[in-house]
């Protein structure tokens, strides 16, 4: 398994598969998989979290079943560009997911995305009970749209330098 930049990941992607973005957070993997023409996000069941060899196999069969591959998986950057400790957790996920699978991980500045996310559940007007449920999922398909819609752009920008 490889951490991989999105400029990588463009140049790898193979047709007609899904990708998934994950929001890592302590108790629950927020998870959205984007269609299979990766144009949208959408929102999945959270994955709660137990221990590490329980979520990398939820997250691995959730690849087979989805056709997964690559997963944009968050990183909690702070808000003055520094890595902190959920930064440090994160990527050692990582590193220990490239120990069970060989689909390419990208991580994906996440700042404000549980904020955007927040956002949109309130303007939906969904009930703080359920927001607190959809809200790791939400922030998941935030981040997977960001690197959906910058695929998108690389492969534009590709096509008309042809």
């Amino acid at each position: 398994m490889a951490i991989l930049t999105i400029e990588e990941l463009a140049a790898r992607l193979p047709q007609h598969q899904a990708i998934a973005g994950l929001d890592l957070g302590t108790k629950t993997i927020g998870v959205s998989v984007s269609d299979l023409g990766r144009r949208f996000a959408t929102p999945r069941d959270v994955i709660r979290r137990v221990k590490f060899g329980a979520d990398a196999a939820a997250l691995l069969g959730l690849a087979v079943k989805e056709k997964i591959a690559a997963f944009v998986i968050g990183l909690p950057v702070n808000m003055d560009g520094s890595e902190g400790p959920r930064c440090q957790a994160t990527r050692a996920f990582v590193r220990n997911m490239g120990e069970k699978t060989n689909i390419p991980f990208v991580l994906w500045d996440e700042r404000l995305s549980t904020v955007a996310a927040e956002r949109a559940l309130i303007e939906m007007d969904v009930s703080r009970k359920k927001r607190a449920e959809r809200i790791d999922s939400a922030a998941a398909s935030f981040i997977l749209q960001g690197a959906l819609d910058r695929l998108t752009s690389l492969a534009k920008d590709g096509a008309s330098a042809d």
